[in-house]
């Protein structure tokens, strides 16, 4: 006999009051155990990439003198970020607040116990999982000031940063704010939002801004742009890149927030794109200068890895080689641009390979999430979609100029930023934390 739905809740609830038991298993009863593993497994590989992946790139690409200081920026930014996360950045980019901000409703994990969803997957668990995005986009900004920056100034930085650039950022695209839906821009964008899978505008575009705010604030290292010594370490390069890129797939893939098809087509066009953009750079390489190197092939595959970030949930596999080979082809034009034309000395190059990358991926997806190009969005509007793309970047990008520049200039008054010539002469290493990288 078929129980009619209205009959059938109320004896549920009567049934949740007499025996509490019933209510519990009633609120895990949409618990998915098998996404919950996955994600836990996303948000260790995401952890992964920053300490130690990101750590040991950065630090392979900087002088021996330096190496140290490299990794003591991403070690801390880690530890930083984390605590921040609590007190008040998961609740600005997710809480309950308006489209500007989460309020300050989920601060310290306020009203959240292990039995309380996110979806199908405990809070703490997606607290987790974004936590670790918050931690590694300070990490990125890294590469820019590396070998002539305070640590003092580090700190501070990339604390005010986080909570003022990048969880509102979050909320404005993840957490169903300002650029969650579009209407208010013009109807015809009523229900399109910004097709942000994992981090274009969010994590790449916002670490690239900055990053060309404290070239400029910095000023150059001595012997820019010509007599600089080259990376002191291939081999740690291209061992960081490696963790990066495995890492990667718990960056993309656990996006999803699910162990499901989308999951696994994140994944797959993830490694693709990464595997064009190393071969289109090592191309490049091989006719520009005669030889290949390590260090190109693994820049190529973090170009990649950025471009695709934000359509990794959207694309599909013919688009994923569309991407790997113009992230291939526009970073590495870029990074002569900002070098030889700007006259910045971006160090790393976060913003050639990072912040171009991740907005060439934000309009990129716009075209390439269609099905008639391979992509997964059906009733996709190419053009409605590119305006939202157009509207999320520049909004992102202007966010993010305007209050990094304040930031910086709070942080030069109270710190200070750059060492001075004898400190960056003799490496941060011994003058900043008293410690070398390699003792000959």
């Amino acid at each position: 006999m078929r129980i009619p739905a209205t009959f059938l809740s109320i004896g549920l609830a009567v049934l949740a009051a007499a025996f509490p038991e019933t209510a519990v298993a009633q609120e895990t009863a949409s618990l998915s155990g098998g996404n919950t593993a996955w994600i836990i497994t996303a948000t260790a590989l995401v952890l992964f990439m920053t300490m130690p992946g990101l750590a040991l790139f950065y630090g392979g690409l900087v002088q021996s003198r330096n190496v140290l200081s490299v990794l003591m920026h991403c070690f801390a930014i880690c530890c930083l970020a984390s605590i921040l996360w609590l007190v008040a950045g998961y609740s600005i980019a997710f809480g309950d607040g308006n489209e500007w901000w989460g309020g300050l409703g989920k601060a310290f994990l306020a009203g959240i116990g292990t039995g309380t969803l996110f979806g199908d997957i405990p809070e703490n668990v997606f607290f987790m999982f974004q936590m670790t995005f918050a931690i590694i986009t300070p990490g990125l900004i890294v590469g820019t000031y590396v070998e002539r920056i305070k640590f003092s100034a580090v700190i501070l930085f990339s604390g005010l940063w986080l909570l003022v650039v990048y969880a509102p950022s979050a909320h404005w695209i993840w957490g169903g704010g300002l650029l969650a839906d579009l209407g208010w821009a013009s109807d015809s964008l009523a229900g399109v939002g910004v097709m942000d899978f994992a981090g274009g505008l969010v994590v790449h575009a916002n670490a690239g801004v900055a990053a060309l705010l404290l070239a400029a604030a910095l000023g150059a290292r001595k012997g820019f742009p010509h007599d600089l010594r080259p990376p002191h370490s291939p081999g740690l390069v291209m061992i960081g890149a490696a963790m990066l890129w495995v890492g990667w797939y718990g960056f993309n893939a656990g996006s999803a927030l699910a162990a499901d098809g989308s999951a696994g087509m994140a994944m797959t066009v993830t490694h693709i794109s990464a595997s064009a953009a190393c071969l289109t750079w090592v191309v490049i390489e091989w006719i520009k200068f005669g030889k290949p190197s390590l260090v190109g092939i693994a820049t190529g595959a973090i170009a990649g890895l950025a471009t695709i970030t934000p359509g990794s949930g959207f694309v599909g596999p013919v688009g994923a080689l569309v991407y790997g080979v113009l992230a291939g082809v526009i970073c590495f034009l870029m990074i002569g641009v900002v070098k030889n034309m700007f006259k910045l000395d971006d160090s790393l190059d976060v913003f050639a390979v990072h912040g171009v990358g991740g907005i060439l991926g934000i309009f990129l997806t716009s075209v390439f999430a269609h099905p008639s190009f391979g992509g997964l969005v059906e009733g996709h509007d190419i053009g409605a979609a590119f305006m939202a793309q157009l509207i999320g970047t520049v909004i992102t990008i202007v966010w993010a100029g305007v209050a990094g520049y304040i930031i910086i200039k709070i942080v030069q008054g109270v710190t200070g930023l750059r060492t001075t010539a004898e400190e960056e002469t003799e490496g941060l290493d011994i003058t900043a934390h008293g410690e070398r990288g390699y003792d000959f």
